[in-house]
């Protein structure tokens, strides 16, 4: 029997063998004048009957929910789900099965055996707490449940599934992927580190003092800057602001396949080049740099990264989940206007490029100390757009990103450290 005939089939394997054994009952004791056989078939049909009977009239119901940890995995990666379900039923019942509906886009066994039920009649009450691992196979938000769990009557002889509770959306966050460090010089040359400072005068003594105020912890007080102002002057805190880099995901549909504007995942392409994305932003955080991640047009993606908040790029991450390409903007560009000017450092990740799209790169990138462009296509003639400067990489959907990076990482780039 297939599975798709067992599911629709109410009787479990011990009914199946009954209803088997009543008919075979009924054509012997007619053809052998047995009436004792014809006693026995038709105490099979009525067990038969009764049984279905009492499902029917005492359907089961409860309630279902889930915890999943953590809550947003990552493509490749695995999470758990716990389910608690509370069940009732006015008949005791043997032991069942459970089975929580998985989408494509999770992977895992969600399935087991359930223990016993006992009757509310009798003051009981099943609850059920199942556990079990699954795998994010694809980016997006997916949908558990749900969860079904398949019961019998006292007899074992008939089935009978419940759904219980609703389903759990689950986000899948695109992977991100260990790179390797930057350039030592990038985060000095193209950060935006500063020191605030009061200045007061000339010398170095004036440019860490400031005025005493009512509250300064006396400790505090810089005794030569004191001696030379004749008034009561203290050490200034030095504040630094995190130095700032951006990351541009280029999303023109004109650079992807018509895939990349359907669904999470449906593009192979589209998904290196978002894994890419959240893995720069990421190890630029971990490296100290504050990110903004920006669409081609300029479009802000999600909010800027501090510097060092691991937690945060991570939480960005899960942001990018549904993510799809977009129409194309009538200027067309990789990179926007406001990005071209930056001293930071800014990574492009874009897909198939037009011989106008190498051309515009040659000018986007003179002002950032580390520019780094990551092209995902099956194909990339790169060469023109290295000699701008562009620390330039070729990505095939599926490869490695992190040997990719490496290569981009190899390349000269003059500016840096200038």
């Amino acid at each position: 029997m297939s599975a798709g005939v067992r599911r629709l089939w109410p009787l479990t394997l011990r009914g199946t063998g009954a209803v088997l054994l009543a008919a075979a009952g009924f054509v012997i004791a007619q053809r052998a004048g047995i009436p004792e056989l014809m006693y026995f078939a038709t105490l099979l049909v009525a067990l038969l009957a009764v049984s279905a009977l009492a499902l029917l009239l005492t359907r089961g119901k409860g309630s279902a929910s889930r915890v999943v940890t953590p809550e947003a995995p990552e493509v490749g990666g695995s999470a758990t789900v716990v389910v608690r379900a509370g069940l009732s039923s006015a008949l005791p019942t043997g032991p069942g099965r459970w089975n929580d509906t998985l989408p494509a886009g999770l992977t895992g066994r969600a399935q087991g055996t359930s223990a016993p039920i006992a009757s509310t009649l009798s003051g009981g009450a099943g609850t059920v707490e199942v556990r079990y691992d699954v795998v994010g196979a694809s980016r997006g938000i997916h949908s558990i449940g749900p969860l079904e769990v398949t019961t019998t009557d006292p007899f074992g002889l008939v089935r009978r599934r419940i759904a219980l509770g609703r389903t759990t959306p689950v986000t899948v966050a695109p992977a991100i992927v260990d790179l390797a460090p930057l350039p030592s010089a990038s985060g000095e040359a193209g950060g935006t580190r500063q020191t605030a400072t009061l200045q007061l005068g000339q010398g170095a003594d004036n440019l860490v003092a400031r005025p005493y105020a009512p509250g300064d912890s006396m400790r505090r007080i810089h005794w030569r800057a004191t001696a030379h102002r004749d008034t009561l002057m203290v050490r200034q805190e030095e504040q630094e602001s995190s130095p700032a880099a951006t990351v541009v995901l280029d999303r023109a549909l004109s650079r992807w396949s018509p895939l990349a504007a359907h669904a999470p995942g449906s593009d192979p392409a589209f998904e290196a080049a978002v894994t890419a994305c959240v893995s720069a932003v990421a190890h630029l955080v971990h490296e100290g740099y504050t990110v903004d991640v920006v669409d081609s047009d300029g479009t802000l993606l999600t909010d800027p990264v501090e510097g060092g908040d691991v937690v945060e790029a991570r939480a960005a991450a899960a942001g990018f989940a549904s993510l799809r390409a977009r129409a194309d903007d009538p200027s067309h560009r990789i990179v926007p206007a406001t990005v071209a000017s930056l001293s930071g450092p800014v990574v492009v990740v874009t897909g198939t490029l037009h011989p106008e799209d190498r051309a515009a790169l040659g000018a986007a990138g003179t002002n950032s100390a580390l520019p780094i462009l990551l092209v995902v296509a099956e194909d990339a003639q790169l060469d023109a757009v290295q000699s701008t400067g562009w620390r330039a990489a070729h990505l095939r959907p599926g490869a490695d990103l992190a040997l990719a990076w490496d290569d981009a990482m190899e390349q000269g780039n003059t500016r840096v450290g200038r």
